[in-house]
């Protein structure tokens, strides 16, 4: 029976072997826009539920940012 550690160094070996560098480091890019979008939909959901359970503070949010916004220099 071969000892665990044996099996696993055996897959680490295979592994960078099957999928080129290049494809390996496209997917990791892939999954991490998918992870960031997922990530802004769920943000501004809570924003939303947020601004509807609270609407004072989201009038008063709205309204500091409009303040910024005007007085904000290019």
């Amino acid at each position: 029976m071969p000892s665990p550690g044996a099996e696993r160094g055996a897959e680490r070996g295979a592994e960078p072997s099957a999928v080129p560098q290049g494809e390996r480091e496209r997917e990791r890019e892939a999954e991490r826009r998918r992870r960031r979008a997922q990530f802004l939909r769920d943000l501004a959901e809570a924003r939303q539920l947020r601004d509807r359970v609270q609407p004072r503070r989201a009038k008063t949010a709205r309204l500091r940012h409009a303040m910024r916004m005007r007085t904000f220099r290019w």
